[in-house]
């Protein structure tokens, strides 16, 4: 929890002066969050992101946009395969939060890959959310939970995963924020996409959804 709220404490500080956060390990193995650039310590900097697909005025062509196919390619197969979650629909997830960028922070305090919020994270075991495996790993349990609860309905589970299940639950249907129409619109676009331009190399999960459900915990759902 003091990590937490250190870091929310930053973010806030960063955001007014436009600064930069860094993170590393101290000698115990704990995560340190700091404004301060240090010094004698292999730091990371956790770079500010804005959700591409959910900037309402964005002039992107996600029809036409460039895919890719390859990054963190063995991580997705593999939580793919064992959350029965579709290959297609994880890259569309990480391609409209993050544009497969591992350090990206936004400005709401999502973290990584799949920009997991600390709750979230927290829900499905994430310690670390800008591990890529560990990223990835949290943000498919997610996918796999909303689609259970959202009986397999793809654009529903990714309104949910844009706006919260409370949200989606509580307009029983996509909510009407402008945000999530055009992310829901944009995660569906992409998802067709990487269905039907998946290189012939690829890989697809043999784990059927109904198999993988059970490997999923089920945390009581966040309704706001």
């Amino acid at each position: 929890m003091r990590i937490l709220l250190t870091l929310a404490l930053l973010l806030g500080s960063a955001l007014g002066q436009a600064g930069a956060i860094y993170t590393y390990k101290d000698r115990n193995g704990i995560s340190v969050y700091t404004n301060i650039k240090p010094t004698g310590v292999r730091a990371r900097v956790i770079t500010f992101y804005s959700c591409p697909a959910c900037n309402v005025h964005s002039k992107l062509d996600w029809t036409n946009t460039r895919l890719n196919f390859e990054t963190f390619r063995p991580e997705v197969e593999k939580y793919a395969n064992q959350y029965g979650v579709e290959v297609a629909l994880i890259r569309s997830i990480m391609h409209a939060e993050s544009a497969f960028n591992p350090n990206a922070l936004s400005r709401a305090g999502a973290q990584g890959l799949m920009q997991l919020m600390p709750a979230t994270a927290d829900r499905f075991g994430v310690s670390n959310p800008y591990d890529p495996k560990q990223n990835i790993m949290g943000g498919v349990a997610y996918l796999r939970f909303l689609l259970n609860m959202f009986d397999g309905n793809a654009d529903l589970a990714s309104a949910a995963y844009n706006a919260g299940e409370g949200a989606v639950l509580r307009f029983t249907g996509i909510p009407p924020y402008a945000e999530t129409q055009v992310y829901v619109q944009r995660v569906g676009t992409l998802l067709q996409r990487y269905r039907t331009e998946v290189p012939a190399t690829a890989t697809l999960p043999t784990a059927t959804a109904a198999a993988a459900s059970a490997a999923v915990a089920s945390p009581t759902a966040l309704v706001d």
